[in-house]
């Protein structure tokens, strides 16, 4: 699949290239994403339109057995909002069509991201393989530092969490009132871990090999708004999504309405692409109407962004966030209604062990101080790029950051739980 969209979205770039009618460059581009798309909604979405038609039509769901013989394409979701982004921006004439196959299919399937991102536009990328960071100017010791910081992200915090999360979602009907918030916060915080620890690995390993892939996120427990909150979290899903569907769709140029009608589709659409279920699409609805709601508001009560009002802000975005992610964890609608109830109607039940709650509170623990020290100190990658320059002058610390990296890779594997797949891998 991956090859076949390759194939096909490089010769019709080429051919967005030539001096073509806009008639016969916009066929091109149609057949294109007709491919590109016919794809994605075949492997990804077949099934769900299916069992929905015959839900909603009366008739039989004898189609199971056809779609239940498909198996999703690894990086499927990936890969395809990649080429779609490089054929849009060649029709565009915002970038030339590549010449080289072999550089196109590279870029579609460096494996560091393929499976779970970050979406690399072929801005970025293309231009890296034409001239390609020589190993000299390859920063190692910061590769090898997000490599480690992703394991421990992963190993240690994100499998502990998942072990509390996992406790709680599996039997919302049964835990106590108190068990199932400390769930949901524990789920907060694995998904978090678990997909910035899967990009920082992605970064790190990208780095050994000279490329330089997007920063995907930025402590976003620290957003203040869900604006804020999406320019911190998933960043390369959000602005693909921005200029590939909201711009498209007409932005906020033609009023106030359409505005806010093209902020939901495009969240509502950015949750579908996240799976084939309903959960998704009223998780991605819900932050299209929570941001609608903080538009509104911040065009009628401007002045109610006030400096000291920040961290009550954070809270309240933390927390309606994490109640969102309960639709996300859920396997169905119904799970997430009896999840939700138990969490605002006390009620008695299982506590979660006693193990599960102290590792849910050290992993809290770390994380916040995490996103504390790191608003004050590393806003971004460039600033601690900038100190591991440092450090790679001078062998004495190099061979100290050598030590340091051994016994933190000692650590990891000490104080990791049990293996657990990363989350997005499923998208």
């Amino acid at each position: 699949m991956l090859v076949w969209v390759a194939i096909v979205d490089f010769w019709i770039a080429r051919g967005l290239d030539l001096p073509f009618s806009r008639q016969i460059r916009a066929i091109l581009l149609l057949v294109s994403l007709c491919n590109s798309l016919g794809i994605l909604f075949f492997f990804k979405y077949g099934q769900f339109i299916a069992e929905n038609w015959a839900y909603f039509s009366g008739g039989s769901s004898s189609s199971q057995a056809f779609w239940g013989q498909w198996l999703l394409p690894v990086g499927i979701s990936f890969y395809t909002f990649q080429s779609v982004s490089y054929v849009v921006d060649v029709y565009n004439r915002e970038l030339k069509a590549e010449r080289k196959f072999s550089s196109y299919l590279l870029f579609l399937s460096f494996f560091p991201q393929l499976v779970a991102g970050p979406i690399v536009t072929a801005k970025s990328f293309l231009p890296q393989i034409r001239r390609p960071l020589s190993f000299v100017r390859i920063p190692i010791l910061f590769a090898i530092f997000l490599i480690l910081l992703g394991l421990f992200k992963k190993m240690v915090l994100a499998d502990h969490l998942g072990e509390t999360s996992d406790f709680v979602f599996l039997r919302p009907e049964e835990v106590s009132t108190k068990s199932l918030w400390v769930g949901m916060f524990a789920y907060s915080m694995q998904i978090y871990c678990d997909f910035s620890g899967y990009t920082d690995i992605a970064q790190g390993t990208a780095l050994l090999f000279g490329f330089r892939l997007p920063e995907n996120f930025r402590m976003p427990y620290l957003a203040s708004g869900f604006s804020e909150f999406w320019t911190r979290w998933h960043i390369s899903l959000s602005q693909w999504l921005k200029k590939y569907i909201y711009f498209s769709l007409g932005g906020n140029r033609i009023g106030t309405l359409f505005t806010y009608r093209n902020l939901f589709l495009v969240m509502a659409i950015g949750g579908l692409w996240h799976g084939a279920s309903w959960n998704f699409v009223i998780w991605g609805s819900c932050h299209g109407i929570l941001l609608i709601i903080e538009r509104w508001s911040s065009q009628h009560f401007g002045g109610i962004s006030l400096f000291w009002l920040r961290p009550f802000r954070i809270f309240g975005t933390f927390i309606l966030v994490s109640l969102l992610w309960v639709f996300f964890r859920s396997p169905n609608f119904a799970t997430a209604l009896c999840y939700l109830q138990g969490l605002f109607s006390k009620k008695g039940g299982f506590s979660l062990p006693y193990t599960y709650e102290m590792n849910f509170l050290y992993c809290f623990l770390v994380i916040a101080i995490g996103h504390i020290w790191g608003s004050f100190y590393f806003n971004d990658n460039k600033q601690l790029l900038a100190g591991f320059k440092k450090w790679e002058n001078s062998l004495g610390k190099t061979f100290f950051f050598g030590v340091l990296t051994s016994i933190s890779l000692i650590l990891i594997v000490l104080f990791s739980a049990d293996s657990k797949p990363f989350v997005y891998f499923v998208f």
